[in-house]
């Protein structure tokens, strides 16, 4: 089965570009940027050999599963940029639920780019960014355990099928090139965050309960409350006071203790 467009992608005029297998998307769609091209285009794949998630791990992508990532350029700063990461969880989140079905499996999102099912990691978001004359270039990478999870992972991990979810990696991507285009519309530049964010705390994981956030080598502990108009997590201490976080690993019950050591 080869990879195509949803209709809607298609009719807007999004291309596509698809490889049997490639080192990383994310790395093609920074060289082709740097070559020129401004987008909208898709690379996807069925096979990473040399993916990066976040702070330059490693990540895996098996025969199978689902690697894309989408070049835009976008006129706004880069503070607002980073708010693009809620839409395209926005809109991967709304694919899984899609392809899944009522009742599947229970998908949430965690901050700030994971798309969970059933509390384990099934999917990530990497956002990267090129200075253009044209604006500011905008590779967003998203992964999706379609078939398999990877192995040796620090925290716990689920696939499609692991769930009992029969989709193929070009189902997904089809889905999932539609969502895109409706959720970066709302997005709208950034001027549509505030409702991206409503949306997105509609379906976030955690939110009201105890979580630990590890930050460089300091660790926040505190109830999560909500995202500030920035997109930042917001913390409740016992005693009342607030504080905000930039960029951090969340952790959730048992493996808080975990992630502060």
């Amino acid at each position: 089965m080869a990879f195509a467009l949803g209709p809607r992608a298609q009719t807007a005029g999004i291309r596509l570009t698809a490889f049997e297998t490639i080192g990383s998307t994310n790395a093609e769609a920074l060289a082709r940027v740097r070559a020129g091209e401004r987008g909208p285009l898709w690379l996807a794949t069925t096979h990473q050999s040399a993916g990066r998630g976040r702070r330059n791990r490693a990540w895996v992508s098996p025969p199978g599963n689902l690697a894309a990532s989408i070049i835009q350029t976008i006129k706004a700063p880069p503070a607002v940029v980073a708010t693009l990461g809620f839409a395209a969880g926005l809109a991967l989140d709304s694919t899984l639920r899609e392809i899944a079905g009522e009742g599947a499996a229970s998908f949430a999102l965690k901050w700030p780019n994971d798309v969970l099912a059933d509390g384990k990691k099934i999917a990530g978001i990497l956002i990267e960014t090129e200075t253009t004359p044209e604006g500011l270039a905008v590779v967003v990478g998203i992964g999706v355990n379609v078939v398999a999870a990877p192995d040796g992972m620090p925290y716990p991990v689920t696939s499609l099928a692991a769930c009992g979810i029969t989709a193929s990696a070009e189902d997904v991507f089809a889905a999932l090139s539609d969502a895109w285009l409706e959720f970066v519309t709302l997005w709208d530049d950034g001027r549509g965050f505030q409702q991206i964010r409503r949306l997105w705390l509609a379906r976030a994981a955690g939110l009201g309960k105890p979580m630990a956030v590890r930050s460089g080598s300091v660790t926040l502990q505190g109830t999560f409350e909500t995202l500030d108009e920035e997109g930042r997590l917001v913390l409740a201490e016992d005693g009342g006071r607030r504080m905000t976080v930039a960029a951090g690993e969340v952790h959730f019950g048992a493996a808080m203790s975990a992630g502060a050591a």
